[in-house]
């Protein structure tokens, strides 16, 4: 049978079919039109991004920075899931070799959980800009700003390789039929003829312990945030200040809404319709609407973006 190979007297499975949306034949149409029209939005406005922050000096600070690198794991998010989604909705192929559902966890886990670090970055950056601005030179220097990078790429790959080394070291030789539209954890976990307690356990305790410090942090400095707004006499530097803040906060609620409900439960309650729901809200809908909360309604950007593409002169 295509698909599986022996070893020990076990039949492994070498290859993965995702679910997909399957069950809902009528919806192919629109959710490929959807999905289309999601991954070509997220892809050109985070590139927009990117190219007016490389390109225009006018940018060059520690806010735009840290968003550059927002963008640029926006990219790498979609990219990971949706055009294997895309082909499974024009095509129906939905199969996805055990090398290749590895390689998009690793992928998925890394760029998601960066994300979520950049956010309390970017929460910390803002804080010091409008609570500390005095110091806001010294306290986001360009060392520090690069070293901060660093370390979110870094902690990210060795988490996302935690969890892929250990899904990739469970054995899979039963169904192979997983009820998703991308290869995750909980899914997966339900697929293994081996013991997934210890992985089940591990993904809930770390992802909680990682989301709870990463939300906490972000939300302290939206608070202090929100304490020195609320001491500034001018109500149009009140309304700029508050402008920054809420746009953060959308985001942030947004894209923990859609984790927390994806992994912060085990892979026993673990639910097909609400997982597909959740996937679609942080792989696509986030991708696609940071750009627009973060930027494109910016003066700046827009100003840096007109005096690249005359189509951005208004």
């Amino acid at each position: 049978m295509p698909g599986l190979v022996e070893k020990t007297n076990q039949t492994l499975l070498t290859e993965f079919m995702l679910q997909g949306f399957s069950e809902h034949p009528e919806l192919r149409l629109p959710l490929l039109s959807c999905f289309f029209f999601l991954y070509t939005l997220a892809l050109v406005g985070n590139t927009l991004i990117i190219i007016a922050i490389t390109c225009s000096s006018g940018l060059y600070s520690p806010t735009y920075f840290f968003l550059l690198n927002l963008a640029t794991m926006d990219i790498m998010c979609t990219s990971t899931v949706l055009p294997k989604a895309l082909a499974g909705l024009a095509w129906e192929d939905n199969t996805i070799s055990f090398q290749g559902c590895m390689a998009q966890l690793f992928f998925l886990i890394w760029s998601s959980s960066s994300e979520l670090l950049l956010l309390t970055v970017m929460a910390y950056d803002r804080y010091v800009a409008i609570c500390r601005p005095l110091h806001y030179g010294i306290l986001t220097s360009l060392r520090f700003c690069l070293t901060l990078a660093m370390v979110v790429w870094v902690t990210c790959v060795l988490h996302a390789w935690m969890h892929t080394s250990r899904m990739a070291w469970l054995s899979f030789c039963g169904p192979n039929v997983a009820t998703h539209f991308f290869c995750e954890i909980p899914p997966l976990l339900l697929l293994s003829c081996s013991s997934p307690h210890v992985n089940s356990i591990m993904t809930v305790l770390s992802d909680a312990l990682y989301g709870c410090i990463n939300f906490i942090l972000t939300f302290v400095s939206c608070g202090f945030i929100i304490a020195s707004i609320l001491l500034i006499c001018s109500a149009e530097g009140k309304q700029r200040a508050f402008s920054t803040c809420s746009s953060h906060l959308i985001v942030v609620c947004g894209y923990y809404s859609a984790v927390v409900c994806a992994y912060i439960s085990p892979a026993s309650s673990y639910n097909p319709e609400r997982s597909k729901l959740t996937g679609v809200l942080y792989t696509a809908m986030s991708s696609t609407l940071s750009p627009l909360i973060y930027s494109l309604r910016n003066k700046e950007v827009k100003t840096a973006l007109g005096k690249l593409f005359l189509f951005f002169r208004y």
